[in-house]
């Protein structure tokens, strides 16, 4: 199987670019010795064992190189290894190598200036979201089994959502974000990209969980989300939004989100729409908390190694600099109190949301280049807007494939819920791909 995803990434490396790195002889080790355990003592082996996986390369492993998609980390080893890499590892995973990632995680398109633009194997013209764009490529692609992302405003969903896979962001607090490169304290989570929920449950069963080395990891028990997979479905409430999240969709994809509803009426869901609060604020909070965390944690570098960056990510990241403090405070004050007004108004009435992940299907690379500042910054905001005001509550968000569009890219809708409730959209989730094989689709390469 290692060898397998080895030949197929020898194969479509070239073409895609997702990997920043692959650690071929270091992975047939691991698999040569896996196969070992397997042999002679099967019972100990965990449930991801000898499965390959690449993860984006903003997560630390002790002496491994971890760019996190820049120049001023090219060549940075950490001495200590992140959480949920241990816990992949200790279930017996593989890792391939490390994918590529915009650089800091700073942006939703699929370039990178120092390591190479990574491509949408759907569609080498197009994006392949990001900023966990290695991730989605790579998997969809079928290179490996599943990749870990971050998901900060979107950067699980939106790559999960243009090549076609299912794609987890946590409740905050669900996983642990020690040795991950931070994008913002306050909205980072850590989830899994796979091609179907049974394998992102899987991995998020072995990940989750409270983590002493991350004090915001919730201290609360982690549910068999693979043993409730099955579980009945029938009379469950999906909330459809009568605002914000249809208002500038684009028809196509509309189309594909509304069908997969029927789906859901077909196997005995009720479909219910619900008034919703106001977005378009929660969104621009989100906006002045990201900008503002992004700015501080890169504050030094900002000062020390302006030129390191590239010109793009750089302004991105300044931006910050800009926000007064009584804005970020106001900002990070409203949190708390936007998601529970929003959990109340909403899950009072109905069990999950279900609406588009964004606005349109991937945009084009050309579309999205740094060199097209105006018109870049127009679709990365169709992009994001659906996603970033999930992130900034801190609700779980599951992304599932649902369609192509008449030029054959993916479509998908996200499953939104209250606090915790990751196992509700993986049954949902389910239930759905038990109906359809949207997911079972791979790209023409």
């Amino acid at each position: 199987m290692t060898r397998a995803c080895l030949a197929r990434i020898e194969a479509y490396q070239p073409a895609l670019n997702c990997f920043i790195n692959v650690e071929s002889d270091d992975v047939l080790a691991a698999a040569q010795a896996a196969d070992q355990k397997l042999s002679r003592d099967p019972d100990s082996c965990g449930p991801l064992h000898g499965v390959p996986l690449a993860h984006k390369d903003m997560f630390y492993r002790a002496g491994k190189v971890c760019t996190c998609g820049s120049e001023i980390r090219r060549h940075w080893r950490p001495d200590y290894t992140a959480t949920l890499i241990e816990r992949l590892e200790g279930a017996g995973a593989l890792q391939v190598g490390t994918l590529n990632m915009i650089e800091f995680a700073a942006g939703s398109t699929g370039h990178n200036e120092h390591f190479g633009d990574c491509f949408n194997p759907w569609n080498t013209d197009y994006s392949p979201g990001a900023s966990s764009s290695g991730s989605g490529s790579a998997v969809a692609a079928r290179l490996v089994y599943g990749a870990m992302g971050s998901d900060t405003g979107g950067s699980v969903r939106l790559p999960a959502m243009q090549c076609g896979l299912v794609g987890l962001k946590p409740g905050y607090g669900r996983i642990s974000r020690h040795g991950a490169m931070p994008r913002s304290y306050a909205t980072d989570s850590m989830g899994p990209l796979t091609r179907t929920v049974q394998d992102c449950a899987r991995i998020t069963g072995v990940i989750a969980g409270y983590d002493p080395m991350d004090g915001l990891t919730a201290q609360i028990e982690v549910p068999n989300y693979e043993a409730q997979l099955e579980d009945d479905v029938r009379g469950m409430r999906i909330g459809v939004p009568t605002s914000y999240f249809y208002d500038e969709v684009d028809p196509e994809m509309e189309a594909a989100v509304r069908a997969s509803l029927d789906v859901y009426r077909q196997i005995g869901v009720e479909i219910v729409e619900v008034d919703i609060p106001d977005l378009e604020q929660i969104y621009e909070l989100a906006q002045v908390g990201l900008k503002a965390e992004a700015s501080a944690i890169h504050e030094e570098w900002l000062r020390t190694r302006p030129r390191d960056y590239s010109d793009g990510i750089r302004g991105e990241l300044e931006s910050g600099l800009l926000i007064p403090a009584i804005r970020y405070l106001e900002a990070h004050r409203m949190r708390e109190p936007t998601m529970a007004n929003f959990v109340e108004q909403v899950f009072s009435k109905v069990d999950v949301l279900h609406v588009p992940v964004s606005e349109q299907p991937a945009p084009k690379m050309d579309d999205v280049s740094p060199h097209n500042a105006e018109r870049a910054a127009e679709l990365m905001h169709r992009c994001a807007r659906l996603t970033r005001p999930v992130g900034y509550m801190g609700l779980p968000a599951l992304a599932v494939p649902c369609g192509f569009n008449e030029i054959g890219l993916p479509l998908g809708f996200q499953i939104i819920g209250r606090p915790f409730s990751e196992a509700r959209l993986f049954t949902l989730g389910h239930a759905y791909q038990r109906e359809t094989d949207w997911h079972l689709q791979a790209p023409p390469l």
